[in-house]
């Protein structure tokens, strides 16, 4: 995980996202400030906003940090904090991180993930050759386990995890595509070749 820049929301957000939810709550009499009743599906009015959202944050996973096609169709809004905590925050664009499906569905309803847009650089630390993912053996106490419950809460150091990213570093090496595209293809390998001096 690297951190990710806040990006404005869309000029047409508020009304093709926000103001339908908003008025979808209000007409069920759903409470802004409560969690969810168990068992509520709100309108997913969200989904309406995942080009602009692939767009404003280049494609990139914020977890996984990582570069997905649209046309894939495997792309999600993650909502930081979850829909059934604060119904209010459904429908708000500052709640919204651009995720791979694979990282929504493990975050799901979890508060021990760390928010990408608060996240600091260098906190995650990873072995280019093996793909492995780390806590900087810098960091002390409460931000060392948190960085590593993050880790494990998302998979994020899973077989499948460490071989893209072993994979995408050796590519580079192997002169199959130039640092540029590494940096928009996988930006958290980029950065730690970078980190080392390896680019």
């Amino acid at each position: 995980m690297i951190y990710v820049d806040a990006q404005p929301k869309p000029d047409t957000f508020e009304k093709k996202v926000r103001q339908k939810g908003l008025a979808w709550l209000r007409k069920n009499k759903i409470a802004l400030d409560q969690p969810l009743p168990p068992g509520t599906n709100i309108k997913p009015y969200w989904r309406d906003c995942l080009d602009d959202m692939h767009a404003s944050y280049n494609g990139c996973c914020a977890y996984l940090a990582v570069f997905f096609e649209r046309a894939t169709g495997g792309g999600s809004v993650d909502h930081f904090i979850a829909k059934s905590q604060r119904a209010d925050l459904a429908y708000e664009w500052s709640n919204y991180r651009l995720s791979c499906s694979k990282m929504n569905s493990r975050k799901r309803d979890s508060a021990d993930v760390l928010d990408p847009f608060e996240v600091e650089t260098g906190w995650f630390h990873l072995e280019l050759v093996s793909g492995r993912i780390f806590p900087n053996p810098k960091l002390q106490g409460k931000q060392q386990k948190a960085v590593k419950a993050t880790i494990d809460r998302l998979g994020l150091d899973g077989a499948g995890n460490r071989e893209m990213r072993a994979r995408h570093y050796q590519q580079y090496l192997d002169n199959q595509y130039p640092a540029i595209f590494l940096k928009k293809q996988s930006p958290f390998v980029w950065m730690e070749a970078k980190r080392r001096g390896l680019l």
